[in-house]
């Protein structure tokens, strides 16, 4: 019987393992902000990204070890972000202003990474105590902060009694509370915390707080 050339031969999936993983953990990140660690299930991420649950321990070896995985891709994103931002080009003050009002949006923006820091939290940063790749990914930017901060002093505009690592607490806590806390305080104060009037004067209570701390008695401020 002569070949019939008009079928068509099957199509042959390529394995692209880094796409694999990339695709397995944008799925778990969803899963773990939606349901905790604990509470997340691997059959679940396996069926969103069609991937066969042996080949995410395959990948990764544990669930925890997916989580952690998570935790890094999530910290790797903001820090990227920040890198963009170019703040050593700007002058102390705008790159001040720059830097809180890019954490305000980013982390509005990003209710997961949120959600993720805090479930962390309730382990009691079992997971990023372990991993080096996540305290490297935050170290520069502290020393980006204490670069700022030192143009500033030298520019006589900012006090020279800064802390960098202080200041990213007072930038972050704001941010991270307002998006964190949004349910609970919508039911007691009637406040949604994601109107647009509301976050505008949020945003500049911000801005204004922060360079108020830091331009306090200074005579050029």
């Amino acid at each position: 019987m002569p070949e019939d050339k008009t079928q068509k031969k099957p199509r042959i999936r390529k394995n692209n393992p880094e796409m694999t993983k990339e695709s397995i953990i944008i799925a778990a990140t969803e899963e773990f902000a939606n349901y905790g660690l604990t509470g997340a299930r691997v059959d679940a991420i396996a069926a969103r990204t069609r991937t066969a649950k042996r080949m995410i321990y395959y990948y990764f070896g544990s669930k925890e070890e997916l989580f952690n995985a998570v935790l890094e891709r999530a910290y790797s994103c903001i820090r990227a972000a920040e890198r963009g931002l170019n703040l050593d080009r700007l002058p102390p003050k705008q790159a001040i202003q720059r830097l809180v009002e890019f954490t305000f949006d980013y982390e509005e923006a990003n209710v997961d990474f949120i959600r993720l820091v805090a479930i962390e939290n309730t382990h009691r940063g079992e997971h990023i105590s372990k991993s080096e790749a996540i305290k490297d990914l935050n170290i520069p930017i502290i020393g980006e902060l204490k670069s700022i901060l030192e143009r500033g002093q030298s520019d006589g505009v900012f006090r020279s009694d800064i802390d960098p690592l202080d200041l990213h607490y007072l930038i972050s806590s704001f941010c991270f509370f307002r998006v964190s806390n949004q349910y609970t305080l919508r039911a007691i104060f009637r406040r949604d915390m994601f109107d647009p009037d509301v976050r505008g004067v949020h945003k500049q209570m911000l801005v204004d707080a922060v360079l108020g701390y830091l331009t306090k008695g200074c005579a050029s401020s």
